[in-house]
């Protein structure tokens, strides 16, 4: 089948990638179809409104020949420009929607608008009760007001029962007083909080009474609605260039006796009553809910970033050409070699487990909230345990694979031209914001120990048993209830299912080694805390491996699932990439017990190389599908028509230095210490 050959008839497409193009056994568009969860028809309707906008939707310039003053402004002005169009092409209550339209908009370094929308909204829907929502929402929807999300300190992140700022509740005035006590209780990072905003979620440790009740939500105004000067009692800013994201003010704040209504506090599951009584939450966890949504979009989100990195390195290997493999052939593509498959197409399969797990997640997540709006809380731990682990290895398999893609494209891939490094910048703040990896792994270790004890329990009776078997059902912990086997079923004929076995023995292994170990320590005498922080290299391993194997299992439950026979092939292709791949780079543990040979080794990995090789030929119809357009990628490495090396010029023909032929400064430093030198030589041969 010959894919999308109107693509290679209306552009002037190099001749190597239009080859790939008409090698694709599927149809890009219907697998697209599928990624895009049916929405890639209403995806190209959004995009075909913004470019007929012309200049008013685009940067002026490339971002990155711009000053950090001109980024912020010109992502201001898009800002506007996008708030002024919204209502007119998208729906504004469809998450997905919104973020489609601000990255074409304004790319990589997001809009004062993006944290807004992703945690300062939430939160608030999250957080305020029934008359609260009436109150505020309606103005922050409308963009009268803009937020953020003020949680990070200087001193703490992760550790939230740690933050230091305080909002003290006086029942003589029915208000809550701010302070930032110290050094460290500073607010740090929260985006827009700079400059931009003037009004934020913030997060403080509640004092009522003469009592803390930890960390809660506060609606606090930060600069007046008129002049935008920040307000008495609060000192705010900029924290100063980052690693990326240059036009996002991240900001630091303050609080001095800064005072606000004691109904400023979000109250839809905790509260402060007029006399200073505190209502505690249905569940201690319930506030996390705001972090928990985050995490679930990071998943998705940040699997587009991987493939925007996947699609610029793949086609690019096809455009370049270097050395021989057949002497005298000429010149072959670079993706030919067996070492750029490995490199790249193991990122291409991480694209899709990581972006099924994101929407299942997301889904868990709604289920979630409905649920305890309905009073049950009875699915907020799994969440909050299975989202923690999966920030931590996705964020981690994300920030790699875009690097490994980088690497691909040889030096053109350490140019802004690439895009590369925009997108390696975007994912990299992953690692660390909304919970440091170590410390989220650990988290979901916490809920596996309690699993694991579980399993450790004597279950020789009959009570205990049935007890294990409603465990067994559990879709996220369940196969830790099952009685392991002595060594693996994969064989030349296997299933995917026989290498989920292997995903499930390793996780198992892990999680009740790392609790004995545990148990062992406790045996010495030590503290339940020491014994926990000796096990720590061995729970975060144990929170790994249970998260992999999550995503294993997701990835094969989401393949049936495909209805267009092709496309259900070339994905299964994929998915046998992803096992062999994974369960290889798992495999040492495996190896020492026994569980696996190194006959099956060999199985895993010639099936790994077949996939390779499956693959090759579908790998440009395969990017081509995610349906990314230059104007997403802003790379040119990545076109869509492959003419990189034209473009690459006349992108560096842009740079302001090219302005001047000779530098203004030129001869203040260079030219005369060149001169100078020149007369010293001169005087020097005449003596």
């Amino acid at each position: 089948m010959i894919i999308k050959k109107e693509d290679n008839n209306n552009l002037n497409v190099n001749p190597d990638l239009a080859e790939e193009r008409n090698k694709a056994t599927f149809d890009p568009f219907k697998l697209g179809n599928f990624f895009w969860q049916g929405q890639l028809q209403r995806r190209k309707e959004i995009l075909s409104y913004v470019e007929a906008q012309g200049a008013e939707l685009r940067p002026r310039v490339p971002e990155v020949f711009m000053t950090r003053m001109e980024q912020m402004e010109d992502v201001s002005r898009l800002s506007v420009a996008m708030a002024n169009h919204a209502e007119k092409v998208i729906d504004v209550f469809k998450p997905e929607e919104q973020f489609y339209f601000n990255s074409l908009i304004c790319g990589f370094n997001g809009s004062p608008f993006h944290l807004h929308l992703i945690m300062a909204v939430p939160a608030m829907i999250n957080s305020c009760d029934d008359d609260q929502a009436t109150e505020w929402l309606p103005k922050l929807l409308n963009r009268e007001l803009i937020a953020t999300y003020a949680q990070t300190e200087m001193g703490h992140g992760t550790n939230l029962r740690a933050l230091e700022t305080t909002a003290t509740y006086d029942p003589s005035t029915e208000q809550f007083i701010l302070n930032t006590p110290t050094i460290t209780a500073t607010k740090w990072w929260p985006g827009a909080l700079g400059k931009s905003v003037n009004y934020a979620v913030v997060i403080a440790q509640l004092w009522t009474n003469g009592k803390c009740y930890g960390p809660h939500p506060f609606w606090v105004q930060l600069r007046d609605l008129e002049t935008h000067r920040s307000l008495p009692g609060i000192t705010l800013g900029d924290i100063g260039p980052k690693l990326g994201t240059p036009s996002n003010d991240n900001g630091f704040l303050r609080f001095e006796n800064y005072r606000i209504p004691r109904r400023h506090m979000l109250m839809k599951h905790a509260k402060v009553l007029p006399s200073g009584e505190y209502v505690p939450p249905l569940h201690a966890k319930v506030g996390y809910t705001s972090m928990m949504y985050v995490r679930s979009m990071m998943i998705y989100g940040h699997a587009i970033y991987l493939a925007q990195a996947a699609t610029i390195a793949i086609r690019y290997s096809c455009i370049r050409r270097q050395g021989e493999i057949k002497p005298g052939a000429g010149e072959v593509k670079v993706l030919d070699y067996k070492t750029q498959q490995y490199r790249l197409f193991p990122v291409l399969a991480h694209v899709y487990a990581i972006a099924f797990t994101g929407l299942y997640i997301n889904q868990l997540y709604h289920t979630v909230i409905g649920d305890i709006n309905a009073g049950d809380v009875s699915l907020l731990a799994d969440l909050h345990s299975l989202g923690s682990g999966l920030k931590a290895v996705t964020s981690w398999q994300i920030t790699r694979g875009v690097e490994q893609c980088r690497l691909a494209c040889g030096g053109h891939g350490y140019s802004d031209a690439s895009g590369l490094p925009s997108i390696y910048t975007m994912v990299a703040g992953s690692l660390t914001y909304e919970g440091e990896n170590i410390v989220m792994l650990l988290q979901t270790a916490r809920s596996l120990m309690k699993v694991a004890a579980e399993c450790s329990c004597v279950t020789d009776s009959i009570e205990k048993m049935k007890e294990n078997e409603g465990k067994m059902k559990n879709p996220i912990t369940g196969y830790i209830f099952r009685k392991p086997t002595s060594s693996s079923q994969i064989n030349e004929n296997s299933t995917v299912l026989d290498y989920l076995a292997a995903f499930e023995h390793n996780s198992r292994r892990l999680i009740l080694s790392a609790f004995d170990y545990i148990q062992q320590h406790k045996k010495l005498g030590r503290s339940a805390e020491e014994a926990w922080n000796e096990a720590g290299v061995h729970l975060c391993h144990a929170s790994k491996a249970h998260t992999q194997t999550f995503m294993a299992r997701i990835f094969i439950e989401t393949i049936p699932k495909i209805e267009d026979i092709a496309v259900r092939h070339v994905m299964e292709d994929i998915l046998w990439l992803y096992l062999t791949y994974e369960l290889l780079h798992s495999s040492v543990g495996l190896l020492e017990e026994g569980f696996l040979s190194s006959h099956q080794m060999s199985i895993i990995r010639k099936k790994l190389f077949t996939s390779l090789a499956k693959i090759r030929p579908n790998s440009v119809a395969l990017v081509d599908s995610f349906d990314f357009t230059d104007r997403e990628l802003r790379s040119v490495l990545g076109r869509k028509d492959g003419q990189v090396y034209e473009n690459l010029l006349e992108w560096a023909k842009k740079s302001p230095l090219n302005e001047h032929d000779v530098l203004p400064f030129h001869e203040k430093y260079l030219g005369s210490a060149m001169r100078e030198a020149r007369k010293k030589r001169e005087e020097m041969s005449k003596l």
